[in-house]
């Protein structure tokens, strides 16, 4: 915790109880890290902050259990579902309060990444946000993601994730202090709330750029522009999750009794012969021939075409 976060004071509170576990992801210059603990108490002090300090905001939340924190003489008790804002510079108190472990996971986050005030963000330290509905939601849901596909990602990857925990992360802060985002990061966090809608409504098939533009309150021309500096259009992002999910499943020994059709349905192709012609185009093989050939072969699957 010390060589990802900053130095700690740590303190055995309860011998019996008392474990911890710790591991991180690095995303360039932020770190995800995952605490499961109980039984101690984590102190940073204002020698330890004399000592050493990244200078990094710490942006926890409480996936299971409480966690009591105590900054400037003010405790607060955070529950499953919370966020709480902290960072290094500051002296603070927090400690587990659950005896079969409180698990917490905290992106680190140098103060110069914000773009957000410095004054603002000083001053909601130690304050607790929801994540329970909204941006919020989408920010759990992120993370969540991350800590379960994080380390098979290539650094690539982990360095475009790093920018998209930023946006979300500014966009979640800038939400619940009620101040505004620089354009530029205003429009990251709308591309990954589209993203997470597409994600999550692609087995309606009348998902489209309209109603994903009115979905979100913008323009249909507004969203076209917000997918400019992408390599493909909206309904072209649409297209291919639709036709990545539908290659999963055609390869997935336990849906072989699934038809070809009603996996197509699935996931929001309406016509058959239209789902088929898209396949072959995104793939160079039909649907049933991938089939076919997945059930031969027990190799990796090539991934698609960008685009």
């Amino acid at each position: 915790m010390s060589r990802s976060l900053a130095p700690h004071e740590v303190t055995i509170t309860d011998s019996k109880v008392f474990h911890v576990r710790f591991r991180g992801l690095s995303l360039g210059q932020i770190e995800l890290s995952q605490q499961i603990e109980a039984g101690h108490r984590d102190r940073r002090t204002p020698q330890l902050i004399r000592q050493s300090d990244p200078e990094h905001y710490l942006l926890g939340l409480i996936k299971r259990g409480h966690i009591g924190f105590s900054r400037n003489r003010t405790d607060v008790r955070m529950e499953t579902g919370d966020v709480v804002l902290w960072d290094t510079s500051h002296p603070y108190v927090a400690a587990p309060l659950d005896s079969e472990g409180t698990v917490v996971t905290v992106l680190s986050i140098p103060r110069a990444m914000f773009s957000l005030p410095a004054n603002g963000l000083d001053a909601a330290l130690g304050s607790r946000f929801t994540t329970r509905r909204g941006l919020g939601a989408l920010y759990r849901q992120f993370l969540t993601a991350l800590e379960t596909n994080g380390a098979e990602c290539s650094p690539e990857d982990l360095r475009s994730l790093e920018q998209t925990a930023l946006s979300l992360a500014s966009g979640l802060l800038a939400q619940q202090l009620n101040v505004g985002l620089p354009p530029e990061t205003r429009q990251q966090v709308m591309l990954r709330r589209i993203d997470a809608f597409i994600d999550h409504h692609l087995a309606d098939p009348q998902l489209s750029p309209r109603s994903i533009a009115a979905r979100h309150n913008i323009s249909l021309r507004g969203l076209y522009a917000l997918f400019d500096g992408r390599d493909e259009s909206v309904a072209s992002s649409v297209r291919r999750r639709r036709l990545e999910r539908c290659r999963t499943d055609l390869a997935d020994p336990g849906l072989r009794g699934l038809p070809i059709h009603a996996i197509a349905a699935r996931w929001g192709f309406a016509s058959p012969s239209t789902f088929a012609h898209a396949f072959r185009q995104a793939f160079g093989t039909t649907p049933v021939a991938y089939r076919s050939s997945m059930r031969m072969s027990s190799g990796p699957i090539d991934q698609p075409p960008a685009g």
